[in-house]
């Protein structure tokens, strides 16, 4: 593919390297900071750490932060990290368009460039590359509207990696271009693609230690959670609870939940008939909606009566709960 920009400033291209990169860490170091115990293992297989006789809670939560952090880290410096470079490197605009990163106008050829940038070349199936090309036609459709005979350009550059037209299948509206081949396409530079490494400098070094810091906090707080809530007395992973929480009917457990939050307010009621929702709602640490709810059912249930005198409310138990 022809260069469609020849030059680039080498210092707009560190300046937007090092926004990358801050960017990119100033993230990873959030979703560190905010990752959940509960929440993270619902997604978990806990026959698996099983299967690999993880004993501790440490083992276990190694695993898990290794893989959240490995999913995470792609993610984000796909986001963060190579699109405000391409646009720095090609002193293109950031493009309106759905599924459009970067809008190049080549005013010597008369040609507009539109860009879609992706990490690398294993992201597209045949759904994702039809909406491509969509997103492509609409920019299309879009500049022919504007006015002007302005020829049109379409683009997707994968930021590493290599990729090979094989010439089969529908003819796409759009060119593919990889690794070093995309890199020479924006600058004209046919080292581009490795002085983004040199562009780096010592940058990542500044960020390691705030980074081993939240990985540590993370790694403390869940190896906390993990032995308040899934083991047993003796320090032993209790393995049932584990699974229950994993893969546990969620009907059986509210069904569960209800009852024993059921129990609890019952047995407050037996202890002072008079009692008012105000004073359950403190006593059983439950919200008023759930009190609400719970008398409701018990009241439809044939557990509860309720009855008036006036402005005060007096509960009368009809059958113990089974």
């Amino acid at each position: 593919m022809e260069p469609i920009n020849i030059s680039y400033d080498e210092e707009e291209v560190k300046k937007a390297i090092a926004n990358a990169l801050e960017n990119f860490y100033n993230s990873l170091l959030s979703k560190l900071d905010a990752i959940d115990l509960k929440t993270i293992m619902k997604s978990k297989n806990p026959y698996l750490y099983r299967a690999k006789s993880m004993q501790t809670s440490a083992d276990i939560i190694e695993s898990i932060l290794q893989a959240f952090v490995s999913s995470s880290e792609e993610t984000i410096f796909g986001n963060c990290f190579f699109e405000p470079i391409a646009i720095a490197a090609c002193r293109g605009t950031k493009s309106a368009t759905r599924g459009v990163d970067i809008e190049l106008h080549d005013t010597t050829d008369n040609i507009k460039y539109f860009v879609a940038v992706k990490s690398g070349t294993s992201i597209f199936n045949a759904d994702s590359m039809k909406k491509q090309g969509e997103n492509f036609e609409e920019a299309q459709r879009t500049l022919r509207t504007s006015g002007g005979r302005i020829g049109f350009s379409a683009i997707v550059g994968y930021a590493y990696g290599t990729k090979t037209e094989t010439g089969r299948g529908k003819a796409k509206i759009y060119e593919e271009v990889a690794g070093e081949e995309f890199w020479e396409a924006l600058t004209g530079d046919k080292d581009f693609y490795t002085k983004i490494i040199s562009y780096m400098g010592t940058l990542p070094e500044q960020y390691i230690e705030d980074y081993r810091t939240a990985y540590n906090k993370a790694s403390n707080r869940l190896i906390r959670d993990f032995s308040i809530e899934f083991c047993n007395s003796d320090g032993t992973i209790n393995w049932e609870k584990l699974v229950d929480y994993n893969s546990g009917s969620p009907s059986r457990k509210a069904r569960e939940a209800l009852e024993c939050d059921s129990r609890i307010i019952i047995n407050e009621i037996q202890k002072n008939p008079n009692i008012n929702k105000a004073t359950l709602q403190e006593n059983c640490n439950l919200s008023d909606s759930r009190i609400k709810k719970i008398l409701a059912y018990l009241v439809e249930s044939g557990y509860l009566l309720q009855e008036r005198n006036g402005n005060k409310i007096h509960w009368k138990i009809l059958r113990p709960m089974e």
